[in-house]
């Protein structure tokens, strides 16, 4: 199978790349600028932007499947640059495929789509899309979702997987800015409540998608749905973390903010970074508020019965993996 990858540099992405690689596809990357370590292992990489419908073209042509993981992430920036990136570089990999006559598309969506603000204990895939969004990556992101999935059809298989916190060794975003806030004591557990969150180590992530990808048809029963994905072993979530902070030799979280003052934190920061056009990021916005003061932990039966999909990696084996990864190498 030959499986243009777009992010197959990043972590995900990257993930996927090496589980394709590793059984024998061919797997290719989409990314906007080079990556050492593809080049390193034999991977081919073409480069382009997902805003440039010409290069999508040219990346995805002659390949079997297209899975779409590339996205704008984050909890701030200017709403120009999510629907650029989410809405119209989704758009680009739907055209691109149509035109290059591939017929297979696995797009990586996330359960914020589907996140309101309150607890979310073991819903599966009935539950509707938010009505309204308290950050722009979801809000972008479940309108490409409901393209993709609305593209399904007689020349095109589509398939949306939304994998929940991915995380393990390697990961460049929620690992390193909770040690980095919590070595600098700008960690605190928001509410008194112990919420429950699900977890999804990469290399499950990595798996789900490559078993959608084997799944995936012009009509097979996955064709035009939505999948959670997770590690299916939902943590508590203060306990989790400060296991995290104790392998990395951080103190743990012991300050409390209660919910209603961080809600009210997150909107007064966003107000004073929106109207005064504050440089970088708040420390806190009202959707991270709400997404540490709730539960949100998703039934994965459809994902393990329409897929296949069984967890290879637990909680605890990617704790130590993860710790490990915390521990300077010889030389």
């Amino acid at each position: 199978m030959k499986a243009l990858v777009t992010g197959g540099g990043g972590f995900l992405g990257g993930a996927i790349v090496r589980a394709l690689r590793a059984r024998g596809d061919t797997p290719i990357s989409f990314t906007r600028s080079r990556y050492a370590w593809l080049d390193e292992i034999g991977v081919q990489q073409r480069l382009g932007d997902l805003t440039d419908l010409d290069a999508v073209d040219q990346a995805v042509a002659g390949c079997d499947v297209v899975i779409h993981v590339a996205a704008k992430a984050g909890v701030w920036g200017r709403y120009a640059d999510y629907v650029a990136t989410n809405i119209t570089g989704t758009e680009n990999v739907l055209a691109a495929c149509r035109t290059q006559g591939v017929r297979k598309l696995v797009y990586t969506s996330t359960p914020s789509v589907v996140h309101t603000g309150v607890d979310i204990a073991g819903e599966n895939e009935s539950l509707p899309y938010a009505k309204h969004f308290d950050s722009y990556y979801p809000q972008t992101k479940a309108k490409a979702e409901q393209a993709v999935l609305a593209a399904n059809g007689s020349d095109l298989a589509t398939v949306a997987l939304r994998p929940h916190l991915i995380w393990g060794p390697g990961d460049p975003h929620l690992i390193p800015r909770l040690l980095a806030r919590a070595r600098l004591g700008k960690l605190k557990r928001i509410g008194t409540r112990e919420v429950k969150i699900d977890l999804t180590y990469v290399d499950n992530a990595a798996d789900a998608h490559v078993l959608a990808a084997d799944k995936l048809e012009i009509g097979s029963p996955i064709a035009g749905k939505a999948y959670f994905i997770s590690n299916g072993d939902p943590v508590v979530m203060w306990t989790f973390l400060n296991r995290i902070l104790a392998d990395a030799g951080v103190p743990p979280v012991t300050k409390t903010v209660p919910g209603w003052v961080a809600r009210l934190t997150g909107r007064a920061l966003e107000a004073v970074y929106g109207l005064f056009r504050v440089a970088g990021e708040p420390s806190l916005t009202l959707f991270v508020a709400k997404q540490l003061s709730t539960s949100h932990w998703y039934d994965i039966s459809a994902a393990k019965n329409d897929l296949g999909y069984d967890p290879q990696v637990s909680i605890e084996e990617g704790l130590k993996r993860l710790a490990a990864s915390f521990k300077p190498h010889p030389g």
